[in-house]
Protein backbone atom coordinates (compact mmCIF):
# COMPACT_ATOMS: atom_id res chain seq x y z
CA UNK A 1 0.00 0.00 0.00
CA UNK A 2 1.22 3.52 -0.82
CA UNK A 3 2.17 5.93 2.26
CA UNK A 4 -1.42 7.30 2.28
CA UNK A 5 -3.16 4.10 2.25
CA UNK A 6 -1.24 3.20 5.03
CA UNK A 7 -2.54 6.15 6.71
CA UNK A 8 -5.72 6.07 6.13
CA UNK A 9 -5.83 2.33 7.45
CA UNK A 10 -3.78 3.71 10.64
CA UNK A 11 -6.93 6.17 11.18
CA UNK A 12 -9.90 3.71 10.73
CA UNK A 13 -7.73 1.01 12.98
CA UNK A 14 -7.90 3.65 15.78
CA UNK A 15 -11.23 4.85 15.42
CA UNK A 16 -12.20 1.20 15.50
CA UNK A 17 -10.25 0.55 18.32
CA UNK A 18 -11.98 2.84 20.41
CA UNK A 19 -15.14 1.94 19.68
CA UNK A 20 -15.05 -1.64 19.90
CA UNK A 21 -11.66 -2.01 22.55
CA UNK A 22 -8.80 -3.39 21.95
CA UNK A 23 -9.60 -6.95 22.94
CA UNK A 24 -11.97 -7.16 20.43
CA UNK A 25 -10.21 -5.75 18.10
CA UNK A 26 -7.22 -8.18 18.68
CA UNK A 27 -9.72 -11.35 17.72
CA UNK A 28 -11.63 -10.09 14.89
CA UNK A 29 -9.15 -7.80 13.42
CA UNK A 30 -5.39 -9.26 13.69
CA UNK A 31 -4.20 -11.99 11.35
CA UNK A 32 -6.03 -12.93 8.74
CA UNK A 33 -8.43 -9.99 7.86
CA UNK A 34 -6.69 -6.99 5.75
CA UNK A 35 -8.18 -3.22 5.40
CA UNK A 36 -7.50 -0.97 2.33
CA UNK A 37 -9.07 1.54 0.66
CA UNK A 38 -10.63 1.24 -2.97
CA UNK A 39 -11.47 5.07 -3.97
CA UNK A 40 -14.47 6.45 -1.58
CA UNK A 41 -14.53 2.43 -0.09
CA UNK A 42 -12.50 0.92 2.58
CA UNK A 43 -12.19 -3.08 1.56
CA UNK A 44 -12.21 -5.75 4.49
CA UNK A 45 -10.91 -8.73 3.11
CA UNK A 46 -10.99 -12.07 5.32
CA UNK A 47 -9.72 -15.45 4.23
CA UNK A 48 -13.25 -17.19 3.99
CA UNK A 49 -16.70 -16.52 4.01
CA UNK A 50 -17.38 -17.90 7.75
CA UNK A 51 -14.86 -15.10 9.46
CA UNK A 52 -16.42 -12.63 6.52
CA UNK A 53 -20.04 -13.26 7.81
CA UNK A 54 -19.16 -12.86 11.03
CA UNK A 55 -17.13 -9.44 10.08
CA UNK A 56 -20.25 -7.75 8.56
CA UNK A 57 -22.64 -8.73 11.31
CA UNK A 58 -21.07 -7.89 14.19
CA UNK A 59 -19.08 -4.71 12.92
CA UNK A 60 -20.58 -3.42 10.06
CA UNK A 61 -21.82 -0.31 11.62
CA UNK A 62 -19.06 0.58 13.45
CA UNK A 63 -16.82 0.08 10.60
CA UNK A 64 -18.68 2.74 8.46
CA UNK A 65 -18.52 5.11 11.25
CA UNK A 66 -15.18 4.58 11.79
CA UNK A 67 -14.04 4.99 8.07
CA UNK A 68 -15.96 7.98 8.10
CA UNK A 69 -14.52 9.34 11.15
CA UNK A 70 -10.87 8.28 9.43
CA UNK A 71 -12.05 10.59 6.47
CA UNK A 72 -13.25 13.29 8.67
CA UNK A 73 -9.68 13.74 9.98
CA UNK A 74 -7.96 12.97 6.78
CA UNK A 75 -9.90 15.28 4.79
CA UNK A 76 -10.63 12.43 2.17
CA UNK A 77 -13.92 10.99 0.55
CA UNK A 78 -14.13 8.07 2.27
CA UNK A 79 -17.43 6.89 3.29
CA UNK A 80 -18.36 3.49 3.36
CA UNK A 81 -17.01 -0.27 3.12
CA UNK A 82 -17.70 -3.40 1.08
CA UNK A 83 -16.60 -7.12 2.51
CA UNK A 84 -14.73 -9.36 0.19
CA UNK A 85 -13.33 -12.72 0.18
CA UNK A 86 -9.39 -13.21 -0.12
CA UNK A 87 -7.73 -16.90 0.38
CA UNK A 88 -4.44 -16.09 0.09
CA UNK A 89 -5.03 -14.75 3.74
CA UNK A 90 -5.56 -18.31 5.10
CA UNK A 91 -2.11 -18.32 4.23
CA UNK A 92 -0.75 -16.21 7.00
CA UNK A 93 0.36 -17.45 10.06
CA UNK A 94 -2.01 -19.50 12.26
CA UNK A 95 -3.85 -17.45 14.96
CA UNK A 96 -5.12 -19.97 16.90
CA UNK A 97 -2.28 -20.03 19.12
CA UNK A 98 -2.84 -19.39 23.11
CA UNK A 99 -1.94 -16.94 24.92
CA UNK A 100 0.67 -18.88 26.96
CA UNK A 101 2.26 -19.61 23.07
CA UNK A 102 3.18 -15.70 23.51
CA UNK A 103 5.72 -16.92 26.11
CA UNK A 104 6.98 -20.03 25.73
CA UNK A 105 9.38 -20.06 28.70
CA UNK A 106 6.21 -20.86 30.81
CA UNK A 107 5.37 -25.00 29.39
CA UNK A 108 9.68 -25.18 28.76
CA UNK A 109 9.18 -25.29 24.87
CA UNK A 110 7.45 -23.68 22.20
CA UNK A 111 3.96 -25.06 22.09
CA UNK A 112 2.69 -26.46 18.70
CA UNK A 113 0.64 -24.31 16.10
CA UNK A 114 -2.80 -25.69 15.44
CA UNK A 115 -4.08 -25.39 11.36
CA UNK A 116 -6.52 -21.93 10.96
CA UNK A 117 -9.42 -22.16 12.21
CA UNK A 118 -12.53 -20.72 9.94
CA UNK A 119 -13.49 -19.14 12.83
CA UNK A 120 -11.76 -16.64 15.29
CA UNK A 121 -10.21 -19.93 17.73
CA UNK A 122 -12.40 -19.94 21.15
CA UNK A 123 -8.90 -20.17 23.02
CA UNK A 124 -7.92 -16.59 22.12
CA UNK A 125 -11.34 -15.21 22.46
CA UNK A 126 -11.78 -16.37 25.83
CA UNK A 127 -8.33 -15.09 26.86
CA UNK A 128 -9.00 -11.89 25.31
CA UNK A 129 -12.26 -11.17 26.29
CA UNK A 130 -11.86 -12.36 30.04
CA UNK A 131 -8.22 -11.37 30.74
CA UNK A 132 -8.09 -8.39 28.40
CA UNK A 133 -5.37 -8.44 25.41
CA UNK A 134 -4.59 -4.69 25.70
CA UNK A 135 -2.42 -2.52 24.15
CA UNK A 136 -2.78 -0.33 20.45
CA UNK A 137 -3.22 -2.59 17.30
CA UNK A 138 -1.49 0.26 16.02
CA UNK A 139 1.41 -1.39 13.53
CA UNK A 140 4.94 -0.86 14.75
CA UNK A 141 3.41 -0.25 18.11
CA UNK A 142 4.00 -3.49 20.36
CA UNK A 143 6.01 -2.10 22.70
CA UNK A 144 2.98 -0.54 24.04
CA UNK A 145 0.86 -3.57 24.67
CA UNK A 146 -0.13 -4.41 28.13
CA UNK A 147 1.16 -8.17 29.67
CA UNK A 148 -1.38 -10.84 28.75
CA UNK A 149 -2.43 -12.94 31.89
CA UNK A 150 -1.48 -16.71 30.74
CA UNK A 151 -3.92 -19.44 31.56
CA UNK A 152 -3.08 -20.63 34.95
CA UNK A 153 -1.08 -23.88 35.36
CA UNK A 154 -2.07 -26.79 37.39
CA UNK A 155 1.76 -26.83 38.66
CA UNK A 156 0.36 -23.73 40.81
CA UNK A 157 -2.76 -25.62 41.94
CA UNK A 158 -2.73 -25.27 46.13
CA UNK A 159 -5.26 -28.01 47.00
CA UNK A 160 -6.44 -28.08 50.32
CA UNK A 161 -7.12 -31.95 51.72
CA UNK A 162 -10.37 -32.03 50.39
CA UNK A 163 -9.28 -30.70 46.77
CA UNK A 164 -6.59 -33.73 46.34
CA UNK A 165 -8.98 -36.21 44.28
CA UNK A 166 -10.04 -32.95 41.80
CA UNK A 167 -5.95 -31.90 41.24
CA UNK A 168 -4.87 -35.79 40.43
CA UNK A 169 -7.89 -36.17 38.61
CA UNK A 170 -6.62 -32.83 36.53
CA UNK A 171 -3.49 -34.15 36.00
CA UNK A 172 -4.61 -37.67 34.97
CA UNK A 173 -6.71 -36.52 32.04
CA UNK A 174 -4.52 -33.79 31.18
CA UNK A 175 -1.66 -36.62 30.57
CA UNK A 176 -3.55 -39.31 29.40
CA UNK A 177 -6.91 -37.69 27.51
CA UNK A 178 -9.55 -40.44 27.79
CA UNK A 179 -9.42 -42.12 31.10
CA UNK A 180 -12.04 -39.93 32.95
CA UNK A 181 -14.18 -39.24 30.61
CA UNK A 182 -16.53 -36.63 30.83
CA UNK A 183 -14.75 -35.39 34.11
CA UNK A 184 -16.76 -32.99 36.22
CA UNK A 185 -15.63 -30.44 38.85
CA UNK A 186 -18.45 -28.98 41.09
CA UNK A 187 -17.91 -25.99 43.75
CA UNK A 188 -18.45 -22.84 45.04
CA UNK A 189 -17.08 -19.64 42.96
CA UNK A 190 -13.66 -19.34 43.92
CA UNK A 191 -12.90 -22.91 44.63
CA UNK A 192 -10.38 -23.34 41.43
CA UNK A 193 -12.72 -24.93 38.93
CA UNK A 194 -11.12 -22.79 36.35
CA UNK A 195 -7.87 -22.74 37.39
CA UNK A 196 -8.51 -26.17 36.88
CA UNK A 197 -9.62 -26.22 33.50
CA UNK A 198 -6.89 -23.70 32.48
CA UNK A 199 -4.58 -26.16 33.63
CA UNK A 200 -5.67 -28.64 31.94
CA UNK A 201 -5.74 -27.03 28.49
CA UNK A 202 -2.02 -25.55 28.89
CA UNK A 203 -0.31 -29.07 30.01
CA UNK A 204 -2.67 -30.80 27.40
CA UNK A 205 -1.15 -28.67 24.42
CA UNK A 206 2.16 -27.90 25.58
CA UNK A 207 2.52 -31.90 25.92
CA UNK A 208 1.91 -31.58 21.97
CA UNK A 209 -0.22 -35.32 21.73
CA UNK A 210 -3.28 -33.69 21.12
CA UNK A 211 -4.49 -32.51 17.60
CA UNK A 212 -7.08 -30.37 18.92
CA UNK A 213 -8.11 -28.92 21.75
CA UNK A 214 -10.48 -25.98 22.96
CA UNK A 215 -12.22 -24.38 25.76
CA UNK A 216 -14.81 -22.12 25.79
CA UNK A 217 -17.60 -21.14 28.60
CA UNK A 218 -21.42 -22.20 28.54
CA UNK A 219 -22.43 -18.26 27.35
CA UNK A 220 -19.54 -18.90 24.20
CA UNK A 221 -20.80 -22.47 22.98
CA UNK A 222 -24.37 -21.06 23.58
CA UNK A 223 -23.72 -17.72 21.98
CA UNK A 224 -21.92 -19.65 18.93
CA UNK A 225 -24.49 -22.41 18.26
CA UNK A 226 -27.14 -19.33 18.39
CA UNK A 227 -25.20 -17.68 15.76
CA UNK A 228 -24.18 -20.55 13.63
CA UNK A 229 -28.26 -21.66 13.45
CA UNK A 230 -28.88 -17.92 12.46
CA UNK A 231 -26.61 -17.79 9.79
CA UNK A 232 -27.26 -21.27 8.32
CA UNK A 233 -23.41 -22.34 9.65
CA UNK A 234 -24.93 -25.10 12.28
CA UNK A 235 -22.76 -27.67 10.48
CA UNK A 236 -19.74 -25.79 10.05
CA UNK A 237 -19.88 -25.29 14.11
CA UNK A 238 -20.99 -28.95 14.39
CA UNK A 239 -17.53 -29.59 12.48
CA UNK A 240 -15.48 -26.96 14.87
CA UNK A 241 -16.52 -28.69 18.38
CA UNK A 242 -16.91 -32.32 17.67
CA UNK A 243 -13.86 -32.88 15.44
CA UNK A 244 -11.90 -32.19 18.61
CA UNK A 245 -9.87 -34.40 21.03
CA UNK A 246 -10.16 -32.80 24.05
CA UNK A 247 -13.49 -30.21 24.72
CA UNK A 248 -13.47 -28.25 28.43
CA UNK A 249 -16.75 -26.03 29.13
CA UNK A 250 -16.47 -23.88 32.20
CA UNK A 251 -19.36 -22.77 33.92
CA UNK A 252 -22.38 -25.54 32.62
CA UNK A 253 -25.05 -23.97 35.06
CA UNK A 254 -25.37 -21.28 32.48
CA UNK A 255 -27.00 -23.95 29.75
CA UNK A 256 -30.28 -24.17 32.46
CA UNK A 257 -33.38 -23.83 30.79
CA UNK A 258 -31.73 -23.54 27.18
CA UNK A 259 -33.78 -26.54 25.62
CA UNK A 260 -31.98 -25.89 22.05
CA UNK A 261 -28.58 -25.83 23.26
CA UNK A 262 -29.04 -28.38 25.72
CA UNK A 263 -30.12 -30.70 23.17
CA UNK A 264 -26.45 -29.50 20.93
CA UNK A 265 -24.95 -30.16 23.99
CA UNK A 266 -26.50 -33.52 24.67
CA UNK A 267 -25.57 -34.86 20.93
CA UNK A 268 -22.09 -33.18 21.35
CA UNK A 269 -21.03 -35.38 24.42
CA UNK A 270 -22.61 -38.35 22.78
CA UNK A 271 -20.44 -38.06 19.74
CA UNK A 272 -17.32 -37.29 21.59
CA UNK A 273 -17.77 -39.83 24.02
CA UNK A 274 -18.56 -42.61 21.30
CA UNK A 275 -15.05 -41.65 19.70
CA UNK A 276 -13.07 -42.12 23.12
CA UNK A 277 -12.56 -38.25 23.33
CA UNK A 278 -11.84 -36.13 26.49
CA UNK A 279 -14.66 -33.92 27.97
CA UNK A 280 -14.14 -31.68 31.00
CA UNK A 281 -17.01 -29.54 32.74
CA UNK A 282 -16.96 -27.44 35.72
CA UNK A 283 -20.30 -25.86 37.86
CA UNK A 284 -20.78 -23.89 40.22
CA UNK A 285 -22.83 -26.28 42.21
CA UNK A 286 -23.81 -29.91 43.05
CA UNK A 287 -25.44 -31.92 39.87
CA UNK A 288 -28.19 -32.66 41.74
CA UNK A 289 -29.02 -28.96 42.19
CA UNK A 290 -28.98 -28.32 38.51
CA UNK A 291 -32.58 -29.20 37.54
CA UNK A 292 -32.51 -26.98 34.39
CA UNK A 293 -29.70 -28.80 32.54
CA UNK A 294 -32.08 -31.89 32.39
CA UNK A 295 -32.10 -35.70 33.43
CA UNK A 296 -30.03 -36.11 30.14
CA UNK A 297 -27.32 -34.03 30.60
CA UNK A 298 -27.01 -34.61 33.96
CA UNK A 299 -26.64 -38.64 33.65
CA UNK A 300 -24.16 -38.23 31.01
CA UNK A 301 -21.88 -35.85 33.58
CA UNK A 302 -22.43 -38.01 36.15
CA UNK A 303 -21.87 -41.44 34.32
CA UNK A 304 -17.93 -39.58 34.46
CA UNK A 305 -15.88 -38.46 37.51
CA UNK A 306 -17.61 -36.05 39.55
CA UNK A 307 -14.88 -34.21 41.72
CA UNK A 308 -16.01 -31.88 44.36
CA UNK A 309 -13.84 -28.36 45.18
CA UNK A 310 -14.28 -27.17 48.43
CA UNK A 311 -13.32 -23.40 49.43
CA UNK A 312 -9.08 -23.26 50.40
CA UNK A 313 -8.97 -24.41 53.86
CA UNK A 314 -6.11 -21.99 56.44
CA UNK A 315 -3.12 -24.12 54.62
CA UNK A 316 -4.20 -23.60 51.27
CA UNK A 317 -5.07 -19.81 51.49
CA UNK A 318 -1.90 -18.63 53.13
CA UNK A 319 0.12 -20.59 50.05
CA UNK A 320 -1.88 -18.81 47.82
CA UNK A 321 -1.64 -15.90 48.94
CA UNK A 322 2.46 -16.72 49.36
CA UNK A 323 2.29 -17.44 45.72
CA UNK A 324 0.68 -14.24 44.79
CA UNK A 325 2.95 -12.10 46.77
CA UNK A 326 5.71 -13.86 45.28
CA UNK A 327 4.59 -13.19 41.84
CA UNK A 328 4.07 -9.53 42.30
CA UNK A 329 7.11 -9.24 43.66
CA UNK A 330 5.49 -7.74 46.64
CA UNK A 331 7.34 -8.59 50.57
CA UNK A 332 4.80 -8.94 52.65
CA UNK A 333 5.63 -9.89 56.69
CA UNK A 334 4.65 -13.77 57.63
CA UNK A 335 2.62 -12.07 60.18
CA UNK A 336 0.69 -10.41 57.62
CA UNK A 337 0.27 -13.33 55.59
CA UNK A 338 -0.91 -15.35 58.63
CA UNK A 339 -3.49 -13.32 59.59
CA UNK A 340 -4.74 -12.75 56.43
CA UNK A 341 -5.40 -16.21 55.49
CA UNK A 342 -7.59 -16.59 59.18
CA UNK A 343 -9.33 -13.40 58.37
CA UNK A 344 -10.11 -14.49 54.45
CA UNK A 345 -12.35 -16.76 52.65
CA UNK A 346 -11.46 -19.35 50.91
CA UNK A 347 -12.44 -17.98 47.52
CA UNK A 348 -9.04 -17.21 45.78
CA UNK A 349 -10.02 -14.21 44.05
CA UNK A 350 -10.75 -12.50 47.18
CA UNK A 351 -7.57 -12.94 48.58
CA UNK A 352 -5.89 -12.07 45.85
CA UNK A 353 -8.26 -8.36 45.52
CA UNK A 354 -7.09 -8.57 49.36
CA UNK A 355 -3.12 -8.19 48.35
CA UNK A 356 -3.87 -5.84 45.62
CA UNK A 357 -5.67 -3.95 47.69
CA UNK A 358 -2.65 -3.79 50.36
CA UNK A 359 -0.59 -3.49 48.06
CA UNK A 360 -2.28 0.29 46.27
CA UNK A 361 -2.17 0.81 50.19
CA UNK A 362 0.49 0.73 50.88
CA UNK A 363 2.32 2.58 47.20
CA UNK A 364 -0.68 5.16 48.01
CA UNK A 365 0.15 6.09 51.64
CA UNK A 366 4.35 5.59 51.37
CA UNK A 367 3.62 3.12 53.96
CA UNK A 368 5.87 -0.71 54.79
CA UNK A 369 2.90 -3.03 55.47
CA UNK A 370 2.64 -4.12 59.16
CA UNK A 371 0.11 -5.90 61.05
CA UNK A 372 -2.00 -2.68 61.77
CA UNK A 373 -1.68 -1.20 58.42
CA UNK A 374 -3.32 -4.48 56.89
CA UNK A 375 -6.09 -4.26 59.64
CA UNK A 376 -6.90 -0.80 58.80
CA UNK A 377 -6.92 -1.20 55.00
CA UNK A 378 -8.69 -4.63 54.97
CA UNK A 379 -11.43 -3.70 57.78
CA UNK A 380 -14.11 -3.63 55.08
CA UNK A 381 -12.86 -6.54 53.27
CA UNK A 382 -12.67 -8.12 56.24
CA UNK A 383 -16.11 -7.73 57.57
CA UNK A 384 -17.78 -8.51 54.16
CA UNK A 385 -15.93 -11.55 54.20
CA UNK A 386 -17.03 -13.18 57.01
CA UNK A 387 -20.20 -15.27 56.85
CA UNK A 388 -23.85 -14.48 58.95
CA UNK A 389 -24.45 -16.23 61.87
CA UNK A 390 -27.06 -17.67 61.74
CA UNK A 391 -29.73 -19.83 63.84
CA UNK A 392 -28.89 -23.68 62.87
CA UNK A 393 -25.58 -22.16 63.61
CA UNK A 394 -26.09 -21.10 67.04
CA UNK A 395 -28.59 -23.96 67.93
CA UNK A 396 -25.41 -26.19 66.95
CA UNK A 397 -22.79 -24.39 68.86
CA UNK A 398 -25.29 -24.07 72.20
CA UNK A 399 -26.11 -28.26 72.05
CA UNK A 400 -22.32 -28.49 72.18
CA UNK A 401 -21.31 -26.81 74.45
CA UNK A 402 -24.24 -27.51 76.97
CA UNK A 403 -24.79 -31.45 75.92
CA UNK A 404 -28.26 -31.36 74.63
CA UNK A 405 -29.69 -32.83 71.85
CA UNK A 406 -31.41 -30.40 69.44
CA UNK A 407 -34.80 -32.08 68.83
CA UNK A 408 -35.26 -31.72 72.35
CA UNK A 409 -34.93 -28.35 72.50
CA UNK A 410 -37.95 -28.02 70.24
CA UNK A 411 -39.79 -30.15 72.67
CA UNK A 412 -42.26 -29.59 75.92
CA UNK A 413 -39.63 -30.25 78.37
CA UNK A 414 -39.49 -27.69 80.97
CA UNK A 415 -36.45 -29.69 82.63
CA UNK A 416 -33.63 -27.15 83.38
CA UNK A 417 -31.49 -29.31 81.46
CA UNK A 418 -33.42 -28.30 78.41
CA UNK A 419 -35.06 -25.16 79.26
CA UNK A 420 -31.64 -23.53 80.25
CA UNK A 421 -30.14 -24.11 76.48
CA UNK A 422 -33.28 -23.05 74.72
CA UNK A 423 -33.10 -19.40 76.88
CA UNK A 424 -29.90 -19.26 75.31
CA UNK A 425 -30.64 -20.36 72.06
CA UNK A 426 -33.49 -17.67 72.07
CA UNK A 427 -31.06 -15.11 73.50
CA UNK A 428 -28.11 -14.93 71.18
CA UNK A 429 -30.88 -15.57 68.09
CA UNK A 430 -32.35 -12.38 69.23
Amino acid sequence: MSKIDTEIVSAVERALTGKVGPERFAVWFGRGVRMEPCGKTLRIAAADVFRLDNLRRLFRADLVEATRIAGSLLQIGLEDVEFVVDPSLATVAPVDVPVEATDNSAAGSPLPATPVSSAPPVAVIRAAERFGSGGSRERGDDQHRLPRRQFASLDDFLASETNRIALTAAQSVASRPGHYSPLTFVGPPGSGKTHLLEGIWRQARAARKLRSVIYLSAEQFTNQFIDAIRNSGAPNFRRKIRDVELLLIDDVQFFGGKQSTLVELVHTIDTLLRAGRQLVFAADRPLAELRGLGPEVITRLSGGLVCTLEAADFSARLGILQQLARKQETTIADEVLNWMAGQLDGDARHLAGALNRLRAASEAHERAVDLDFAQLSLSDLIQASRRPVRLPDIVEAVCDVMGVEAKELQSGSKTASVAMPRLVVMFLGR
